[in-house]
């Protein structure tokens, strides 16, 4: 089960599920509690998998879920078009993964790279190396 964290609990960086898709929390501003009402958080994210901006406002005791994401070390063996045949360094687990367009004109054969995995979708998220 994943954990769950209430929105005023929420830090930039936390990574928190929102409308089905992984998040990572930009800024976060916690209006005070009203004479009638709970506070309310707004809260600025930018999806882990597709890059866009969600503004989300909630109250502060609205709950959300942190999604797993593993970090995890590769080297690309081959690259064919928008795809590259990453070796993860620590399983030797084999497989093709998307090549995202910030990494596109330094990924080759032999680069090591950072890969996360959210929510069981492979991403690269950036080059460590070259060979």
């Amino acid at each position: 089960m994943a954990e769950l964290i209430n929105a005023h609990g929420v830090k930039p960086g936390n990574a928190i599920i929102f409308e089905g898709a992984a998040c990572i929390v930009k800024s976060i501003d916690i209006s005070k509690t009203g004479k009638h009402g709970a506070s309310k958080c707004r809260i600025e994210a930018e999806g882990v998998l597709d890059g866009k901006k969600k503004m989300i406002m909630v109250p502060g005791h609205e709950r959300f879920e942190a999604p797993d994401i593993d970090k995890r070390r590769g080297q690309v063996m081959a690259v064919a078009g928008d795809n590259a045949s990453v070796m993860d360094l620590e399983s030797f687990e084999n497989f093709d993964i998307p090549i995202a367009e910030e990494v596109k004109a330094d990924i080759r054969e032999g680069t090591q790279i950072e890969y996360w995995v959210v929510m069981g979708t492979k991403i690269i998220k950036r080059i460590t190396g070259q060979q």
